[in-house]
């Protein structure tokens, strides 16, 4: 389906959304985290993330005309676990931040860092910076992230496809995540997000006035999962996946 053009409002409210975004984050959040830290002795961390953090996403995300949704399709979410979501926009970025998990630490690309504020609010709340371009690099980070993670009973959130740009609605699952949760021994949260891709699908977050979803589905139990039955269980979620994004013919 061919999306419609952006109108002058909607570039307006998205470039004013970026602003507000970066002004808050320079002006109020920064300081006002290395003061809780500081204080609190980073005994404060998942306050932060989970009551700090979803607000700044949700009104960022209401300045560009753009409502957001929860929709819980499980009684139950597991104390701690692996998240896993559907990455195909730069939207992504506010609706992870708004979705506000218990106790969750975000794997994300290691570029974010060449920005001084995510480089320093990253590093302090303990996000989980890794080079996507070297498996081996990004495996032995996530690697040493696995004894902090588990020791302070921490959630990990990750993108199975790795980047946004990838052929297809769905691209093709990386085995990262699906082994840190065999490594930790975490139930898999499975996220989609719906509407991102229609609102915005561009490099920056230029985005049409809509509604967005993160529809959140029952944890996949892991504890049978191994090295040798692995592909075949990353197949299974995929196929979840293309059915909630309406894709009939599954690659």
């Amino acid at each position: 389906m061919e999306k419609r053009p952006l109108t002058a409002i909607e570039y307006f409210r998205s470039t004013l959304s970026i602003i507000v975004f970066f002004l808050l984050l320079i002006l109020i959040y920064t300081p006002v985290v290395l003061l809780l830290l500081i204080f609190s002795f980073g005994k404060l961390t998942n306050f932060i993330m989970e009551k700090m953090v979803p607000p700044l996403g949700r009104f960022v995300m209401w300045i560009a005309g753009i409502k957001f949704r929860i929709r819980k399709h499980t009684d139950h979410l597991p104390e701690n676990a692996l998240y896993i979501v559907n990455h195909s926009s730069t939207l992504d970025v506010l609706t992870i931040l708004a979705t506000g998990f218990p106790r969750i630490r975000f794997v994300a690309k290691w570029e974010f860092q060449y920005n001084p504020i995510f480089f320093l609010l990253g590093r302090l709340t303990g996000q989980v910076f890794i080079k996507r371009q070297d498996s081996d690099k990004a495996v032995e980070t996530l690697r040493k992230s696995q004894n902090r993670i588990k020791r302070k009973q921490l959630s990990l959130l990750m993108a199975p496809e790795g980047s946004r740009k990838h052929p297809g609605i769905i691209g093709p699952f990386k085995k990262g995540p699906f082994r840190m949760a065999i490594d930790l021994g975490y139930p898999i949260v499975p996220v989609y997000f719906e509407g991102n891709r229609e609102l915005s699908e561009g490099g920056l977050l230029m985005t049409r006035t809509g509604t967005c979803t993160a529809h959140i589905y029952p944890p996949i139990d892991t504890s049978g999962w191994t090295l040798e039955n692995l592909d075949n269980h990353i197949s299974e979620v995929r196929e979840m996946y293309l059915e909630w994004a309406g894709i009939k013919d599954h690659e």
